[in-house]
């Protein structure tokens, strides 16, 4: 490696894209870096494996890329620990190296596009941000589609997207005359279904060495940790996560994407934990994987086995990255940075103890939780209307459900965990993201699962001493803010089913709900 450099290329840990432009060609004159940063590991209480799948791509990457003979800094904690933070350890390098131009990519998140830019304007040479020539809308863009504080219909813009870049369509009309499946797509698994549920395909990645070096920094973590993980470090295995997606659940993924069951033991001979689902999105926002080539991928599947896969499972996949994952981006974007602190409903509970560990007698809760620091995964109905639903009607301060989310799901970074959470879940935006808040009974927990069969809880019941719990804090949530959403067409229902009941069973019900909020960790 060379003492001096003309110019100096950042590499976060989620641009991992090896088809960036920046790699069409080797030049000497580059130094590229790459960095483990405690300002990174320590903003939030994350996930081991999250921390772990990271470092690790991280170092995949640089490692590929000095296979190509590209000039590559690769820092641990124990090289960067000496630094205050991400601007103090380039000022160093630049430094050292003499380097005459500083690049990087358009960071993701706002805290560090602020920070990047703030410590670009503070130098004396040049500077330069691109795009990180990944998503389907780039940044320059994004204001055309969306604008500050305004509600968005995802479905119009899901629709201008399937136009603009011709996926399922037939000249000017979606292919097979509809738009969106969604009604084929809210299957619940029945036994025999569970038998046709594949096992996930997993990796066994060495992360010891990560491991050991999290501890000597006494970085703190939460989840179960584990030498040899699953996720996807590089692209090789991202593909091949994608494939064994396209080839074992894509047939089936529409019908069930939205069906919860606790009856498949992720240490049973099969482990069948992620049913369905692509568990792709660490691959797509760390880079490694690119949206198009996905999309590209699943259409080209669904092409050649018509016979075994049908178009609503196909639409439905579609719809959540060209249509669910641009949206969400474009939220973010038009609304940071004074989005990460709306509370419409000014919600100010404190998260239950048993959301770290849990330990909760409700079975849906318990299985979601203790699944996602089993895997550093739950599939997006889980986080709706399982841990997000209670944090919701239960009243939960949306700043610490943030945290929870972008700690302990190892694909959660800000720009898709944030309008995710605070808005499609928490409603704390006051409908930018969804047009009603997602609140829920137990109800749907029993018609989506089988959680409730076996629940220490009976879902029948409101305001008995056994019933489940999700029952009355669901009046509870309704009555309180009667206000914001009686006029809404969409809970309008809910309101007359509310009305008809007594004065003695509205009393009954929320006096049940306040004794449960009292004694929330005991639930």
């Amino acid at each position: 490696m060379k003492t001096r450099y003309q110019r100096l290329r950042l590499i976060l840990g989620d641009q991992l894209n090896a088809g960036h432009s920046w790699y069409q060609n080797v030049d000497c004159d580059t130094l590229y870096i790459i960095a483990e940063l405690h300002q990174e590991t320590d903003y939030v209480r994350h996930h081991v494996q999250k921390i772990c799948a990271f470092f690790s791509a991280m170092e995949h990457f640089a490692n590929g890329l000095r296979q190509l003979d590209f000039d590559v800094v690769h820092l641990t904690l124990d090289d960067t620990v000496r630094f205050n933070d991400l601007p103090d350890l380039l000022r160093h390098y630049c430094e050292q190296y003499q380097i005459q131009e500083f690049q990087y990519q358009l960071p993701d998140e706002y805290r560090l596009r602020r920070q990047l830019a703030d410590f670009s304007r503070s130098l004396a040479i040049r500077y330069r941000a691109v795009s990180t020539e990944h998503f389907f809308i780039d940044d320059a863009q994004l204001s055309q589609h969306f604008e500050s504080g305004k509600r968005h219909q995802m479905e119009a813009f899901y629709r201008k997207m399937r136009r603009r870049f011709n996926v399922l369509m037939q000249g000017d009309e979606p292919e097979g005359g509809l738009w969106n499946y969604d009604k084929d797509n809210r299957n619940k698994l029945k036994p025999d279904d569970l038998k046709t549920v594949p096992e996930p395909c997993m990796f066994a990645n060495d992360v010891s060495d990560i491991l050991t070096r999290l501890t000597r920094h006494q970085v703190q973590t939460l989840g179960e940790a584990q030498d040899r993980l699953l996720w996807p470090v590089n692209s090789q295995q991202s593909l091949e996560l994608l494939e064994h997606f396209c080839r074992f659940c894509l047939p089936n993924f529409g019908t069930f994407q939205d069906a919860m069951t606790d009856k498949l033991d992720p240490f049973g001979e099969d482990k069948q934990w992620s049913l369905f689902h692509s568990r792709l999105s660490f691959s797509l926002n760390s880079k490694m994987l690119s949206p198009q080539e996905v999309i590209d991928r699943v259409v080209q599947c669904y092409q050649l086995n018509q016979a075994q896969i049908s178009l609503s499972q196909v639409e439905g996949f579609v719809r959540q990255i060209l249509g669910w994952r641009e949206f969400i981006r474009g939220i973010y974007w038009a609304n940071m940075p004074q989005y990460a602190s709306l509370n419409t409903l000014q919600a100010s509970r404190t998260l239950p103890d048993w959301f770290w560990t849990g330990k909760t007698q409700m079975r849906c809760l318990h299985h979601a939780i203790s699944q996602s620091l089993l895997f550093a995964y739950a599939h997006h109905i889980q986080r709706l209307m399982i841990t997000g639903n209670f944090c919701l009607i239960a009243g939960i301060d949306p700043n610490q459900v943030d945290a929870w989310y972008l700690g302990i799901y190892v694909d959660a970074i800000e720009w898709v965990e944030l309008p995710n959470t605070r808005g499609m879940s928490q409603f704390a935006d006051g409908g930018i993201v969804g047009s009603k808040a997602y609140a829920a009974s137990g109800n749907y927990v029993n018609k989506m699962s089988d959680y409730c069969g076996d629940c220490h809880y009976e879902v029948r019941e409101i305001d008995t001493d056994n019933a489940c719990p999700l029952n009355a804090l669901y009046w509870h949530f309704m009555s309180s803010n009667i206000d914001k959403f009686s006029a809404n067409p969409r809970t309008r229902m809910v309101y007359a089913n509310w009305q008809k009941k007594t004065a003695e069973q509205q009393t009954s019900i929320l006096e049940k709900a306040d004794q449960l909020l009292r004694r929330i960790d005991e639930v």
